[in-house]
């Protein structure tokens, strides 16, 4: 069996193990309302709750890419901006994928199905729309394995014809950053402390 099929059987497992959340128990499927305040480019809130997509990692808020002009772009506004748009323009409905009790977040999966223009009568992934703009990044685990491998080839097609924030030579890869932060912390917590000396 292919890695990618084989991913996607095992993101269904987990979907059907996962309760619908949603009120309308028969359409587990909800609308992002118009007053959902956007986060990240890949996340919002809205009711108290964060609803982030599930597979999909933003360029982080803070870190620069130096556009055509040479000026300084912050990257995370860049994927924030177009989150805002495609939502705006696609309209997609999504479904809770899995719950974080603690954190009151939402990993969600969201689909447009446009019914005018070229794209009418097909299905398009959020995630996939942002990722193969090369506008997102596909996330990974602490260990460095994509969360949806599916996503990994949307975004290599994207780096390949340096599309979206690909396009500029040195775009923050926010997984990179992200996995950095991980290892250091980690090796600060398994580094034994020194007593003080005496004096």
């Amino acid at each position: 069996m292919k890695p990618g099929f084989a991913a996607a059987g095992i993101l269904a497992a987990v979907l059907a193990c996962v309760p619908a959340l949603a009120e309308d128990k028969s359409n587990p499927w909800f609308p992002i309302p118009a007053t959902a305040s956007f986060s990240t480019g890949d996340s919002w809130t809205y009711a108290g709750e964060t609803h982030r997509l599930y597979g999909v990692q933003a360029c982080l808020r803070g870190t620069y890419f130096t556009n055509r002009a040479g000026g300084h772009v912050d990257c995370g506004e860049a994927s924030l901006a177009m989150l805002v748009s495609l939502i705006r323009d696609l309209k997609p409905q999504c479904y809770t994928a899995a719950w974080q009790a603690a954190t009151k977040t939402r990993f969600v999966v969201c689909v447009a199905q446009p019914t005018s223009g070229s794209a009418a009568g097909s299905r398009i992934d959020l995630g996939t729309a942002l990722l193969s703009t090369g506008w997102a990044f596909a996330a990974v685990t602490p260990n460095g394995a994509p969360v949806h491998a599916p996503y990994i080839v949307a975004q290599e097609v994207a780096k390949k014809q340096h599309l979206g924030l690909w396009q500029f030579a040195d775009v923050p890869d926010p997984n990179a950053i992200i996995l950095r932060d991980i290892r250091n912390a980690s090796n600060q917590t398994s580094q034994p402390s020194n007593p003080p000396a005496n004096r």
